[in-house]
C-alpha cells in the first residue's frame, strides 16, 4: 500500500459523530471530488475503507443516500458514488449555503468552517477526495488537487489562517495546493486526524538526518585517514634518507626514539603514536619532533643537490 493509502485508511477509522463536522467533511469531499454540480455529484475511489465511510458520512451530513453506489461485495477497482436526483442535489446545495435557483459557482462558505473542529473536518474531506502524499522515505510532498480555481485560492487562505501557509501551482487544468516542508505536512496531518502518519514522517526525517550525519562523519574520517597516511609516508621517507646518510645516529635521543617508533608503527595516527612513547608524549610534542625530522631531511636533500651542482661547474 502507498503512504497516501495508509494515511487515508487511518483517517477512515475516525468516527462520524457531530453533525457540523460531518457536514464540513462532506463539503470538503464535494469541492475536491470528481464532479459536483447542480445536476450531479460523482465521487470515485479505489479505497474500500473510504467507500465504506461515504454512505454513513452523507447520511449524517445531509440525511440522504446515494442514487448509485458500488456493491458491498466489490473487492477491488474503482467504486463510483453518484447523486443525480434533483431534490437531493438542491437539498445539499441549500445546506452548504448556495442558492439552488442560481447558477452554482463553487467556493468555500467560510461560515461552515468557523469552528476549529469544522476546519479540521473540511480539510480532511478535501484530502480524502483530492489529496495525495509522497512516501517520506523518498521526499516530502503533500498536495490537494481540485478543478475549481476559486476553491483552491480560498483553501490557501484558509490554510494560512490555520498557520500552514501553502504553495500553489496549476497543472493540466487543475489547481494544486501543496506543502514540501516536512514540519508543515506533519502539522497538517495531525490537524486532520492522522497523527500516526505524522509520526511516520518524523521518524523518516530523523532516520534521514542520522544517515546523513553518519555519512558526513565517515567521509570526514576517510579524508582525515588519507591525510594521515600521506603524512606518515612522508615522515618515513625523511627518516630513511637520514638513515642512508648515517645522520640519524647523530641526532638527539628524543628524535632517534621518534624516528624508530614511526618506522615501527607506520599505520598509527599522531595521537596513537604518541601513546607508544614511554612515558607517553603529547600530540603537539610528537608533531614538533616529526616536523624537525622532515626539516633535517629537507636540508640534507638541498645540501646534496647543491654539492651536485658544484661538481658539475668544476
Amino acid at each position: 500500500m502507498s503512504f497516501s493509502y495508509e494515511t487515508k485508511n487511518e483517517l477512515c477509522r475516525l468516527p462520524v459523530q457531530k453533525l457540523c463536522c460531518a457536514r464540513a467533511e462532506a463539503y470538503g469531499i464535494l469541492l475536491y471530488c470528481n464532479t459536483f454540480s447542480a445536476t450531479e455529484v460523482r465521487i470515485i475511489t479505489e479505497n474500500p475503507n473510504f467507500a465504506a465511510r461515504l454512505p454513513k458520512l452523507f447520511r449524517r451530513a445531509f440525511n440522504l443516500s446515494f442514487d448509485r453506489q458500488p456493491e458491498r461485495e466489490q473487492e477491488e477497482g474503482k467504486r463510483i458514488f453518484q447523486i443525480t436526483d434533483r431534490k437531493k442535489l438542491d437539498h445539499i446545495i441549500n445546506l452548504l449555503g448556495f442558492d439552488p435557483k442560481q447558477n452554482l459557482v463553487l467556493h468555500i462558505n467560510f461560515g461552515l468552517v468557523e469552528e476549529p473542529c469544522d476546519r479540521a473536518a473540511f480539510l480532511r474531506g478535501a484530502f480524502f477526495a483530492g489529496g495525495s502524499i509522497t512516501d517520506p522515505q523518498k521526499r516530502y510532498h503533500l498536495e490537494l488537487t481540485t478543478s475549481h480555481l476559486q476553491v483552491s485560492r480560498e483553501l490557501g487562505s484558509l490554510l494560512v489562517e490555520c498557520g500552514y501557509p501553502p504553495k500553489s501551482v496549476s497543472r493540466s487544468g487543475s489547481s494544486i495546493t501543496y506543502f514540501k516542508q516536512s514540519d508543515q505536512i506533519e502539522d497538517f496531518l495531525t490537524l486532520i486526524g492522522a497523527p500516526v502518519a505524522a509520526m511516520n514522517i518524523m521518524s523518516a526525517k530523523l532516520e534521514k538526518d542520522l544517515r546523513n550525519s553518519v555519512n558526513r562523519r565517515l567521509n570526514c574520517d576517510s579524508a582525515n585517514l588519507d591525510k594521515s597516511v600521506v603524512a606518515s609516508q612522508e615522515q618515513m621517507e625523511a627518516i630513511r634518507r637520514l638513515q642512508a646518510a648515517e645522520l640519524l645516529e647523530q641526532l638527539p635521543d628524543k628524535l632517534q626514539e621518534t624516528a624508530a617508533l614511526r618506522l615501527e608503527y607506520p599505520e598509527l595516527s599522531l595521537s596513537e603514536l604518541a601513546a607508544e612513547f614511554d612515558p607517553p608524549v603529547s600530540k603537539s610534542c610528537l608533531n614538533h619532533r616529526l616536523r624537525k625530522l622532515l626539516e633535517l631531511a629537507k636540508n640534507l636533500e638541498e645540501s646534496i643537490q647543491k654539492e651536485g651542482r658544484n661538481d658539475e661547474s668544476v
